[in-house]
């Protein structure tokens, strides 16, 4: 029988804050296999976060909108510096790239369900892009990955918008992988790869070595779209200042950045809980490279999207506040499907894990049908419920989003600014470059 915590503590036993339970059972599992530790999510160590921070709403000093009465717009333009079809999106939160592979074809659709219904956009991830995405997507945003699997210039034709991607938050100058468990006929065929063997993604574009190329790159992929779509640039956030420069630079038309807090499919837990910076350090990082180079919030600029674990409405009202022009959701999204839902219990009971801590997306054994290319367990995911499902939350992400803005009196909810912050504590206040709650100390910056 396992002691009880009034047990051990009866005996006076005292856990290790250095070697406390999960790092010996690391220790033990690495020493008896003699491999690292690989999973999905994201990070699970607390770090600085949306939570650190709050709004400062209106009283006497600002004057708020009424309820729903008065108008709060949400309403958002992507990539009109150089595109001839720049992205107009009802709502600022879009779903990031989560690759058919990763996830199995009834959950990419259903995505593309729920965002075309809230009037925004869904993103391909690695892999290609499948006929019920395209289909159920309005915006499609087709991602353009260093392993260039499943990339053909007609379905680059076929897109919105084209996202470069040259890093991800939760692993920064890694590659990507995808196990062979998940690998199935289809996938590999979209892939160009055998059935049933791991897909392990090249961590860096091959045909560049350095920011110069990818200015060629940008200017190759819009002579193939003809100038019409929009080119994102999407980033792990690390070296944030420098790499949003370089990408401006390049001529990127939307520079997206990935908080260390974003998930993934499948990587080394080394890389998620070590590699990278935390969101709401990275968004001020990023929003002084735009500013600096004049194309934050201006006509004819450049758009920040920020991604990173986006749980909620103010989550979305901090990151714009912060400087962001829209955000975008994955792991929530994943969330929202039904992924870690308590009516699978038992079977995740049966996985060793239970609802609120699966991770084991690599295993392709998921019994809500989302991170699966098992034809039996994709049959729990319905497409069409599952789109309902997101379109809701998306919904609700924005009212929230709205109900905030509207309390520190704008009419728009990307009129929120870092004036409209403050910070719980002072590692917080320094990375958002925001006040100390109660005083006017942002650290490094002045003085109490």
């Amino acid at each position: 029988m396992t002691a009880t915590p009034e047990d051990r503590a009866r005996r006076g036993l005292r856990e290790s804050a250095t070697f406390d339970r999960t790092t010996i059972a690391a220790i033990q599992r690495a020493a008896e296999t003699g491999i690292y530790d690989i999973r999905g999510w994201g990070a699970k160590r607390a770090l600085p976060h949306f939570d650190d921070l709050l709004f400062l709403g209106a009283s006497m000093s600002r004057y708020p909108l009424e309820g729903y009465r008065e108008k709060c717009g949400t309403d958002v333009v992507l990539g009109a510096r150089n595109a001839r079809f720049p992205l107009h999106l009802d709502i600022p939160v879009t779903i990031a790239g989560m690759s058919f592979g990763a996830l199995s074809g009834r959950a990419k659709e259903a995505l593309g369900r729920g965002a075309s219904e809230t009037g925004t956009s869904t993103t391909t991830g690695d892999g290609g892009m499948t006929p019920e995405e395209r289909g159920h997507s309005k915006h499609l945003v087709y991602q353009y990955l260093p392993n260039r699997y499943g990339m053909n210039p007609d379905d680059l034709r076929r897109a919105d918008a084209i996202e470069i991607v040259l890093g991800q938050g939760a692993k920064p100058g890694g590659g990507g992988m995808l196990l062979g468990q998940k690998v199935s006929e289809r996938v590999a065929g979209m892939r160009d790869l055998p059935q049933g063997i791991d897909q392990r993604s090249a961590s860096r574009h091959p045909d560049w070595t350095g920011p110069d190329d990818l200015t060629i790159k940008i200017a190759e992929l819009r002579e193939i779209t003809d100038w019409e779509k929009p080119v994102y640039v999407k980033v792990g956030a690390s070296r944030t200042y420098y790499d949003v420069k370089l990408a401006v630079h390049a001529g990127a038309d939307v520079v997206v950045v990935d908080g260390m807090q974003g998930g993934t499919a499948a990587t080394q837990e080394v890389f998620i809980e070590h590699v990278g910076i935390p969101t709401i350090a990275a968004i001020p990082q990023a929003v002084q490279a735009l500013q600096e180079l004049g194309v934050h919030k201006q006509p004819g600029g450049v758009q920040l999207i920020v991604s990173g674990g986006i749980r909620n409405g103010a989550d979305v009202a901090k990151c714009l506040a912060l400087g962001a022009d829209a955000v975008a959701i994955g792991t929530a999204a994943l969330i929202a499907l039904g992924d870690n839902d308590p009516k699978y219990a038992a079977a995740y009971e049966a996985l060793g894990s239970a609802p609120g801590f699966y991770d084991q997306y690599q295993a392709g054994q998921d019994p809500a049908g989302i991170t699966t290319q098992d034809p039996e367990l994709q049959k729990a995911l319905d497409p069409v419920a599952g789109g309902r499902r997101v379109a809701n939350f998306l919904r609700v992400l924005t009212m929230e989003a709205q109900t905030v803005a509207r309390a520190c009196g704008k009419a728009h909810v990307t009129h929120l600014e870092p004036e409209d912050l403050v910070a719980l504590s002072i590692e917080a206040a320094a990375m958002a470059r925001v006040p100390l709650a109660g005083t006017g100390w942002i650290p490094g910056q002045g003085t109490w």
